[in-house]
């Protein structure tokens, strides 16, 4: 079944930028004229795209989201793409702060590794990131369920922190700050205090020569990068202007 104009006309009424990508994955996401229509209407009231089809494209994979956890951001593909440059050989990977775990299991998808672990807070993300990542997962704050031997181990560590603002969470799109766990998008007062929080951590966990990867604000990436040279690691940042993504890498000397 084709969409109708009639479908793409209500989606993009309702603020759908790609109101004829969305109508296309909507009709194929069933074949009950009833349940299309659910759907359609919970998408015009803002909920999520991906919370309704059930995953979210990431780096060409199809990373399970259920409603309530964080929807993966195109813009982090850059993030990972970082990683992976600069990884050695078969590295062993920790994506904190994983969420649906999509930036481990992309890393996993494009390059082998020893081994991949994934933390979350959350219990519905750690949930869906049992079921996307290809390696261990664990419920937990960021460093504390991992295992004890990988202190100083860890040759990628991927963690994409909240890093939005506290008071800035009001102006994000419905879609986000309604939908989405507050514990993924706040950052706190400057949008850095997770982050800190990994810096901090980081050392203990990192091999020699080791990589720690946060995505930031372009405003954010001087103190992060301030906040990495106080934890004891050298700090590098890279931006991509396709994509408005900056990535702050931290390196264990």
């Amino acid at each position: 079944m084709l969409p109708t104009t009639d479908l793409v006309t209500r989606l993009r009424a309702a603020g759908c930028v790609f109101a004829e990508d969305e109508a296309r994955l909507l009709v194929e996401a069933t074949a009950d004229p009833a349940e299309l229509a659910a759907l359609v209407a919970r998408r015009v009231a803002g909920e999520p795209l991906e919370h309704l089809l059930g995953w979210a494209e990431f780096r060409e994979l199809r990373i399970a989201v259920e409603p309530g956890v964080f929807v993966p951001r195109q813009r982090t593909a850059f993030l990972v793409e970082q990683a992976l440059a600069a990884a050695p050989p078969e590295p062993v990977v920790v994506d904190l702060c994983c969420g649906s775990g999509a930036l481990g299991a992309a890393f996993a998808a494009a390059a082998p590794v020893t081994a991949l672990y994934a933390t979350d807070l959350d219990p519905a993300a750690v949930r869906c990131a049992r079921g996307n990542v290809p390696g261990h997962v664990f419920e937990g704050d960021l460093f504390t369920p991992l295992p004890a031997d990988l202190r100083g181990r860890v040759d990628v560590l991927l963690s994409n922190v909240p890093y939005v603002p506290t008071d800035a969470i009001t102006d994000m799109p419905p879609e986000a700050r309604e939908h989405e766990p507050r514990v993924a998008l706040d950052g706190g007062s400057d949008g850095l205090a997770v982050l800190r929080r990994v810096a901090a951590g980081a050392p203990e966990w990192l091999a020699p020569g080791g990589h720690l990867y946060v995505e930031t604000s372009e405003g954010q990436a001087p103190v992060a990068s301030a906040v990495f040279t106080a934890a004891g690691l050298t700090p590098s940042v890279f931006s991509d202007d396709d994509s408005g993504a900056t990535v702050v890498r931290g390196t264990r000397p």
